[in-house]
C-alpha cells in the first residue's frame, strides 16, 4: 500500500459526467440518474484498502442518514481489476452486500472517470450541491487505521449538515489520505 492524499478538486468545478456499470444491479448509471436534489456525494474506495475498510461502516451510517434529507451517494472504484482482483466488479458487489451500501456501486474499468475527478486515492469524496459544483472534497474524518482517531465522519457530516440546511460551506478543507488508486 502506498500512501497517497487527494488533489483537492478546486471548490465550484463541475461534476464531470460518467456512465458507469452498477456492480451491485447490473445497470449502466449516469451522473444525471445519480444526483441527489439538494447534492450529491461521490467517493472513490476500493474492496482491498485498509482505509476503506476502517471506515466503510460510517459511510453507510452517513448514507442512511442524508439519503432521507436529499442527498445522494455515488461509490465509483476504478481500481485496475487484473493486477488487484480483490477490487474485481464481483469483489465489489460481495463488499457492498455484505457491508449494506444503499447506493450504487460503480466500476470504472477504463479509469477514465477516475481521471475526470483528479481522484488520486480510496477513499476520496466529493460533494456536489443542487447545481453539480464541487462545494466540498477530501476526508470524511481524521481515522485511519492505527491512529486511534475516532470514525465518526465529522468533516463529511458538517459539510453536509450546511449543504441541507443551506448554509455556508468551509473553505477549510483536509485532503483525504489513503492507497493510491491502482492505475494500469
Amino acid at each position: 500500500m502506498s500512501l497517497t492524499l487527494s488533489s483537492m478538486m478546486s471548490l465550484g468545478t463541475p461534476a464531470p459526467d460518467f456512465k458507469l456499470p452498477d456492480v451491485i444491479s447490473g445497470k449502466v448509471i449516469s451522473l444525471s440518474e445519480a444526483r441527489g436534489a439538494k447534492g450529491t456525494v461521490i467517493m472513490f474506495i476500493c474492496a482491498h484498502c485498509p482505509y476503506v475498510i476502517h471506515i466503510q461502516e460510517e459511510i453507510v451510517n452517513i448514507a442512511h442518514y442524508y439519503q432521507d434529507q436529499g442527498i445522494d451517494f455515488v461509490a465509483i472504484s476504478s481500481n485496475d481489476a487484473i493486477k488487484y482482483p480483490g477490487d474485481s466488479p464481483e469483489a465489489l458487489r460481495e463488499q457492498a452486500t455484505s457491508v449494506g451500501f444503499t447506493f450504487p456501486y460503480l466500476y470504472d474499468e477504463s479509469q477514465s472517470v477516475a481521471r475526470a475527478y483528479k481522484a488520486e486515492c480510496t477513499p476520496d469524496f466529493f460533494v456536489f450541491d443542487e447545481n453539480n459544483l464541487c462545494v466540498y472534497r477530501g476526508r470524511m474524518d481524521e481515522a485511519s487505521p492505527g491512529n486511534g482517531k475516532p470514525v465518526n465522519g465529522k468533516d463529511l457530516r458538517e459539510a453536509l449538515e450546511a449543504l441541507v440546511l443551506g448554509a455556508s460551506i468551509s473553505d477549510e478543507q483536509h485532503p483525504s489520505m489513503g492507497c493510491n488508486i491502482k492505475w494500469k
